[in-house]
């Protein structure tokens, strides 16, 4: 039995990629399996794994630290997996002096946009490059990478290419999905976006959307379903603004729902959507939520980015769009409405899909196996 200790500052200890997937997939193994988090608060035991978390995201780097190296010395691991360059840093140090692996699990585009956003120019340039360095730092120190996705190789697997990694996608267990695929009612239409009501996400791309298929089909009944919600002041009012702008009728807005019922929230939904805006960061980063709207049968229309090229054919079960463009999106709606044999090929094929290719069963022995190897 090997003892296993993951590391976060920025993902909560029931982040569903640590805690529903990886610290279970390695709890079923034997190991002992232990999660420290810096952005949320709870101490004691879930699931036979233990958890050891608070809430100091704020705190210095320097308390940061200590807390990390204090769960590292009274737990002693034989693996330790990073989700962010400090973890790692206080991880190498720890090392020092003992055989132990030090996985760092790319899951975030770094430095990202949120990282240097409130700094102007050239200030967001210089911490831009201060940032890389670090991430550089902490692939040098790691001794094996686990990445999200392809896209996330850079740089880390081009500076060091002799270091052993993987590519881990986000693919859902399918004890999480509650499946429901649907026939589409004569001139009746769902339409579904979940995560954080921002412009950078697509909300408002997402409400042009509908407001375009309206004007060109004012028949159709539209209803409309929100999961989710504003976490900065500027993004509550820019989803206020949306609100009062179109008025729409049928608007159903829930709040974000626990990892377990996500699938559950959605159940009502036609199509499920992610809008959010193309740009350089954007383009290397997965919407991972694709992979369970695929799982419940829902179709999807989705921003036409790199990493979700790269990943998985759309075409079987949904649309890449240009998010900006409301009219061409309204179009791919219509398809639906129109053909609704098309609709229900892609709500099969969609789950089909996730059978065959994209659940955590196809992958979670090769996580297991990577993290078994990293000890020996």
């Amino acid at each position: 039995m090997s003892k296993i200790l993951f590391l976060t500052t920025a993902h909560r200890y029931d982040d569903d990629r640590i805690f529903y997937h990886q610290a279970k997939a390695l709890r079923d193994q034997g190991n002992q399996i232990k999660i420290c988090s810096l952005s949320s608060e709870f101490q004691g035991i879930i699931d036979e794994i233990e958890i050891e978390s608070y809430s100091i995201l704020d705190k210095s780097t320097e308390e940061k630290t200590k807390v990390f190296g204090r769960v590292c010395n009274s737990f002693q691991p034989d693996c330790i997996i990073c989700s962010e360059p400090l973890a790692v840093i206080t991880a190498k140090k720890f090392k020092k002096g003992r055989k132990i692996s030090v996985v760092y699990d790319v899951t975030e585009w770094y430095p990202s946009m949120r990282m240097v956003e409130n700094f102007s120019f050239p200030l967001n340039i210089i911490h831009a490059i201060k940032f890389f360095l670090i991430q550089l730092y902490a692939g040098m120190l790691s001794t094996h990478y686990i990445f999200g996705e392809d896209t996330k190789k850079f740089p880390l697997a081009y500076f060091f290419p002799f270091k052993k990694g993987i590519v881990l996608p986000y693919y859902p267990d399918d004890i999480y999905i509650h499946q429901n695929i649907k026939k589409l009612e004569p001139n009746k239409i769902t339409l579904c976006y979940t995560g954080q009501f921002s412009e950078e996400k697509g909300v408002g791309n997402f409400f042009a959307a509908i407001d375009s298929l309206k004007k060109k089909k004012p028949e159709i009944e539209i209803s409309i379903l929100l999961i989710g919600g504003s976490r900065k002041e500027k993004d509550e009012k820019y989803f206020s603004e949306l609100v009062k702008k179109y008025q729409f009728e049928n608007i159903k807005i829930g709040k974000s729902t626990s990892f377990e019922t996500f699938t559950e929230a959605y159940l009502d939904a036609d199509i499920c959507f992610d809008l959010r805006t193309v740009n350089y960061e954007n383009h290397h980063c997965l919407p991972i939520k694709i992979f369970y709207y695929a799982a419940s049968g829902k179709p999807v229309i989705y921003s036409d980015l790199k990493a979700t090229r790269q990943h998985l054919d759309v075409s079987k079960f949904g649309f890449l769009v240009d998010p900006e463009n409301s009219d061409a999106i309204a179009n791919n709606i219509l398809q639906y409405i129109e053909n609704p044999e098309l609709y229900s090929n892609h709500a099969q094929n969609a789950r089909k899909e996730y059978e065959e290719k994209y659940n955590w069963n196809v992958i979670k022995d090769q996580f297991v196996n990577f993290i078994h190897e990293s000890i020996q």
